[in-house]
């Protein structure tokens, strides 16, 4: 088989739109398990819609965008449906970027032999497959962004309002559904903490090789202060969590931060996540929001966890939301406009 072989038949990103789930959920109320779970979280969600003191943070884990999920967070933004996105690096960059730039992830199977696969470039995320050729372009077009960028550090969200300022700059993405575009356009702010650990880190090692004396980097505490600043102006806020890992501590980790510095900022007081890890081991992916209550991160009034997996549940629940139609009465706050002005403590 041939490299075309396998990469012939494209993921297709699931439009919630087309979908009106809203009689399924509700009928998921009088179930029980995951079911009621479920849910309950699709309502909290509507009530953070509706509450128009609150800001709404996603935060996003996992091979999220490459599984087909990527229009939805784009409907999310479009619809003034969230406020501010922390994510992993691989999915902003590795896979809604490198869509942006005209690339695809392509259906496959694990049932391969995966050293034909390294032989013809092709890199495996369980069932789907995407070009190493094409990630390699992705990696080059990040050091072209970072070297044409004043030689000075800079937080994740910086970097990724010149991903989209790029993008514009030169004829916009060549997909309809571009969430770092998407986001741009719409003056939402997205945060990248572990910003190396993507292509974005392979863009920074030859921006950095070839300017070894003075070159851009990654300001990881400015990040820290950045979102912590949506924290402190805002009356509410209200976190809709996909996965786990370091998305979720560092936008948990905002409410304490806000106390260091001795202000006046109240727990999370909506809270959803949805991931299929288990507390058992202490991990924090898996770690319960009752548990972050002790922390004095979540309230826990309206706070829920559905154990399902993201592709299944993400569906079901934003598209509860979206048909339920509440975000129609919902102003965006425009958030990137918080740092037109000099970040600091407020």
């Amino acid at each position: 088989m041939t490299k075309q072989d396998y990469l012939k038949e494209e993921i297709q990103h699931i439009d919630i739109k087309q979908h009106n789930v809203v009689p399924l959920v509700d009928a998921m109320e009088n179930m029980a398990f995951t079911a009621r779970d479920l849910n309950r979280a699709a309502q909290i969600y509507d009530r953070m819609i509706s509450d128009k003191d609150c800001t709404i943070i996603l935060t996003l884990a996992g091979s999220l965008f490459s599984a087909g999920l990527k229009k939805i967070v784009y409907d999310l933004i479009m619809n003034n449906m969230i406020d501010a996105i922390v994510s992993t690096g691989a999915i902003m960059i590795d896979q809604d970027f490198f869509e942006a730039l005209g690339f695809k992830h392509y259906k496959g199977t694990k049932f391969v032999d995966d050293n034909k696969l390294r032989e013809l470039h092709i890199d495996r995320i369980y069932d789907t497959y995407i070009d190493e050729d094409e990630l390699r372009v992705c990696d080059e077009t990040c050091a072209k962004i970072f070297n044409s960028m004043e030689l000075k550090p800079y937080s994740s969200r910086e970097y990724i309002k010149e991903f989209g300022k790029y993008l514009d700059e030169n004829g916009g993405p060549k997909v309809d559904d571009s969430v770092i575009y998407a986001a741009y356009k719409k003056n939402i702010p997205i945060f990248i903490p572990s910003f190396s650990d993507c292509s974005a880190g392979f863009g920074f090692i030859m921006h950095q090789t070839e300017n070894p004396d003075a070159h851009v980097s990654h300001d990881s505490a400015k990040d820290f202060l950045e979102l912590t600043q949506i924290k402190l102006n805002s009356k509410e806020t209200g976190i809709f969590m996909i996965g786990g890992g370091v998305p979720k501590n560092f936008t948990q980790d905002i409410v304490v931060a806000a106390d260091i510095l001795k202000k006046d900022a109240p727990m999370h007081k909506y809270a959803i996540q949805i991931t299929v890890a288990d507390e058992r081991d202490g991990a924090l992916s898996g770690s319960t929001l009752k548990e972050a209550s002790s922390w004095g991160k979540v309230e826990t009034s309206f706070e829920q966890m559905v154990y399902a997996e993201a592709t299944l549940a993400l569906p079901l629940i934003a598209g509860y939301v979206y048909h339920k139609g509440s975000w129609k009465n919902r102003e965006p706050k425009e958030l990137q406009k918080l740092y037109s002005k000099t970040v600091g403590v407020t």
